[in-house]
């Protein structure tokens, strides 16, 4: 079911002559920093929106029971905010690695805190990957993630993780925040019944 786009992305850029690359990271890139980097900025992208509508197989979840992680979804006139990190062009080596289920790097304008700019690269799973499942209603995308886990951990502590990063940042995603919230209510609901059956 995946689709493994590492050496994709490898042809897509030639980094001849370039010391370093702007990255913009809206997922686990902006808690989950396990690369070098020169320097770390927080950043925002126009015209593109959070989503957790691509599967994963590889690090959230299992080819036979994919987890959901997030992906950018264009959409006129929105604002996704996340963390840049200026890195060598060496480093793709290791992320083209961990993004390879799907992602591909594409050219992006970057909008820093103090209104600077500066071109920059994204990963982003379009709908026509192998492993993009596209959207679903928030209860049934939560209700996925709450029973995924992969090599990499959890589904749900990928989310968590994800929605914390997002308030210390100061951004408000609705998308994330109202998943958030649903599993929290899901817990909250087992918990519950456990405790009644017990008591029964």
């Amino acid at each position: 079911m995946s689709f493994d786009t590492t050496e994709h992305n490898r042809q897509r850029f030639c980094f001849d002559g370039i010391e370093s690359v702007w990255l913009f990271g809206y997922g686990s890139l902006i808690y989950k920093v396990d690369f070098p980097f020169l320097e770390q900025r927080p950043a925002t992208i126009e015209g593109w929106v959070r989503r957790f509508w691509q599967g994963s197989h590889d690090h959230r979840g299992t080819p036979e029971a994919p987890g959901r992680v997030v992906t950018l979804v264009e959409q006129p006139g929105a604002r996704c905010k996340g963390m840049a990190y200026r890195i060598a062009p060496a480093v793709f080596e290791q992320l083209d690695v961990r993004e390879k289920n799907g992602y591909l790097r594409f050219a992006t304008d970057l909008i820093f805190d103090d209104e600077s700019r500066a071109e920059g690269l994204v990963y982003i799973a379009t709908e026509d990957n192998a492993a993009f499942l596209g959207p679903a209603h928030d209860s049934d995308i939560a209700r996925q993630i709450a029973v995924s886990c992969g090599p990499s951990g959890r589904n749900d502590e990928y989310l968590l993780k994800l929605a914390e990063a997002l308030r210390h940042l100061g951004d408000d995603d609705p998308h994330v925040f109202a998943i958030e919230s649903a599993i929290e209510s899901a817990i909250e609901s087992a918990i519950k019944g456990a405790i009644e059956g017990f008591q029964s």
